[in-house]
């Protein structure tokens, strides 16, 4: 552990009541394994990162040279490549500060490459890195990683939405309003009636349950009148989504909208609602550029972006924080929001109103 200023631990002493009840972050305080069928991000309390920085002040400055080494799905999808360039773009603004701070960023070979994944991690932990920055492809598959991590007092954050149970602190969207922001822009656009499809992304990822959730209680609660026709599961897969439309377009003559749980998914499905000639609202979620230039030209409807270039920033801020000995809560939210024709052209700083954080 870094030598900490004096600055720093008054922070910490300062703010321990404030987050009283709230998980410690740090390896020693935090050694147990949760079970993993019992933490859910989506249900805890959290705080967002303004909120953050007001109660614990600037970013700590730590002696020494630091390397975090972040780990992402598959660089395959443009969301994933963003969330990098958010992780370079953070760094960048720490070493203009004068902080030694280096983040490495790999990721597998795809989105289903579970265990090259978790070689990745493994060895990112045999090459002694100061903090762990993960996004695993399920909920399990870096556990054991984990586990490795801890028993070398390395602190990890699990970022973005696959599920780590076992990592000190989660940072990202709350997964479950991702579906609930669809459900209620599409019902309104169908003024609350008429039949709807819903694709899904890997079963065993922990954002694609909690999105299909979000939206189908969303319609419960708020629009009984829309019927949810057809669900599957298209593993983030872009053919497999447009294949999938293809079926239901032919199936449901009455289809008047799908939902997907992310965007390589609905771009598959405009494709096959293109083909079709049909009218079929599609939303769908990550606000990669791909989708915002599909919005632009009035082909996809709507995404819920949740902003990976200042999500990375935002868990590279949290990391440093945990390293510095601060005592961060388990959960912090980054900002989301809807995007369609009305506010696609705004730029991202104003429709999430992020503020550049201040450094010792």
């Amino acid at each position: 552990m870094n030598k900490k200023s004096l600055a720093v631990i008054i922070a910490s002493v300062l703010v321990m009541g404030v987050f009283a009840g709230c998980s410690s972050s740090t390896p020693e305080k935090n050694s147990e394994t949760p079970d993993a069928g019992v933490f859910n991000p989506d249900e805890e309390e959290g705080i967002e990162i303004d909120v953050l920085r007001s109660n614990l002040g600037s970013i700590p400055k730590i002696e020494g040279s630091l390397k975090l080494g972040a780990v992402a799905k598959a660089f395959e999808n443009e969301y994933w490549r963003t969330l990098k360039e958010g992780y370079g773009v953070f760094q960048d603004k720490l070493q203009d500060k004068g902080y030694d701070v280096t983040i490495d960023v790999s990721s597998a070979q795809g989105e289903g490459d579970e265990q090259g994944q978790l070689s990745i991690v493994k060895d990112l932990i045999n090459k002694k890195y100061n903090a762990l920055l993960l996004s695993p492809i399920s909920d399990g598959n870096l556990v054991p990683g984990v586990e490795d991590a801890k028993k070398a007092s390395i602190p990890v954050v699990n970022v973005n939405d696959g599920l780590i149970a076992n990592a000190d602190v989660f940072v990202g969207p709350k997964a479950i309003q991702n579906g609930e922001l669809a459900a209620e822009w599409i019902a309104d656009k169908l003024g609350g009636k008429g039949q709807v499809a819903i694709v899904i992304g890997m079963p065993k990822a922990f954002a694609a349950r909690q999105r299909t959730a979000g939206f189908e209680q969303y319609m419960e609660k708020n629009a009984k009148d829309i019927e949810i026709v057809a669900k599957q599961n298209a593993d983030w897969d872009r053919s497999k989504s447009k294949d999938l439309a293809e079926t239901w377009i032919k199936q449901y003559p009455e289809l008047k909208a799908i939902f997907c749980n992310n965007d390589t998914m609905a771009l598959g499905v405009v494709e096959a609602v293109e083909a079709s000639g049909r009218d079929i609202l599609v939303v769908g979620v990550d606000g990669i550029g791909e989708a915002y230039d599909s919005i632009k030209a009035g082909k996809l409807d709507a995404t819920i972006d949740s902003f990976p270039l200042y999500k990375s920033q935002i868990a590279s801020e949290v990391t440093l924080r945990i390293i510095a000995g601060q005592n961060v809560p388990r959960v912090i939210w980054t900002p989301q929001a809807l995007i369609d024709s009305t506010n696609v052209d705004k730029n991202a700083e104003e429709i999430i109103n992020w503020v550049e954080p201040t450094f010792e």
